[in-house]
């Protein structure tokens, strides 16, 4: 399906005036969009989403035709923290896969959702991910948030991207961290290493972390975590780079006790936020859960 449109300003970047134009879609749609050359400029294939707009110029953007899902409604059950019409906020536990994809093509969150919500999920992030704005790895656990229905997920993306959404961790990290509270501001990127991993480098994108001790043992330091920005894995690089990786981590730290874990000790344990349709101020806490206190427990107090 192609959609046209007319610009009557200059310098506006790309990715910003289709989604002026088109709410229907998130900004980092239409930016991946940009960069597969399904948008162009007065007939001219663009692949950046910085490239000015100007006045008169007419942008070109073929968006795909919905795709029939494959994936199957299964009855998991979902700890459901919150359901109105538009969202859900969701407990996650550990080992649950979010959406299909290498090596998990069901058994998901999104199979689950598929069947609590009778198939009434965003489709922005495409068929295999439906529902889904924002992620957290398999074996992370604790809340993360669901959209029924594109205007939310259009509107809920962009407060992610905006820092409007308040999400809180917590972790268990090797080692004793002298600091009662720091902010841990590195750019996070994929690693030329491992395409599975991702590092602090100077040409990754802006990050930031800020974390304060809940609590010191001999063997580790059990924190808070607030994140400002969302990049993959970040509070796993973060407190990696500082030279206290996650607790359990299989792809931080690899060479550490695990402590009885299969996973890392990190869990999603509150978020805040303004309903994007209704205006009212939500915010969700939910306890650490078992494998998180027991490690706790073996611990070594200080």
């Amino acid at each position: 399906m192609r959609r046209e449109y007319t610009s009557d300003s200059d310098g506006q970047r790309l990715d910003v005036f289709i989604s002026g134009k088109n709410s229907d879609y998130s900004r980092s749609y239409y930016k991946t969009l940009i960069s597969e050359g399904a948008v162009s400029i007065n007939g001219v294939t663009v692949t950046k989403a910085g490239t000015p707009v100007n006045r008169n110029d007419v942008v070109s953007v073929d968006i795909p035709d919905p795709v029939e899902s494959d994936n199957i409604p299964q009855d998991i059950p979902l700890d459901i923290v919150y359901e109105d019409e538009h969202l859900l906020v969701i407990n996650k536990p550990r080992g649950l896969v979010v959406h299909p994809g290498a090596g998990h093509s069901d058994g998901t969150l999104v199979n689950a959702l598929l069947k609590h919500c009778e198939g009434h999920l965003s489709d922005i992030n495409g068929v295999l991910r439906p529902g889904i704005v924002h992620r957290i790895d398999k074996d992370t656990s604790g809340l993360m948030l669901a959209c029924k229905d594109n205007d939310t997920h259009v509107k809920l993306a962009e407060m992610i991207a905006n820092h409007d959404v308040v999400r809180k961790y917590r972790a268990i990290a090797y080692g004793v961290i002298k600091s009662d509270r720091g902010t841990i501001d590195a750019p996070i990127g994929r690693s030329g290493k491992d395409r599975r991993k991702m590092s602090v480098k100077g040409d990754g994108k802006y990050a930031v972390t800020h974390f304060e001790v809940v609590g010191r043992y001999c063997e580790a330091t059990d924190l808070l975590l607030k994140l400002e920005t969302g990049r993959t894995h970040q509070i796993r690089v973060h407190l990696n780079y500082i030279g206290h990786p996650v607790v359990g981590d299989p792809f931080y730290a690899t060479k550490k006790m695990s402590f009885g874990l299969e996973g890392q000790a990190l869990h999603s344990t509150s978020v805040e936020f303004v309903h994007p349709i209704t205006g009212e101020k939500l915010y969700f806490e939910c306890d650490i859960p078992d494998y998180y206190k027991n490690v706790l427990s073996g611990l070594t107090p200080m």
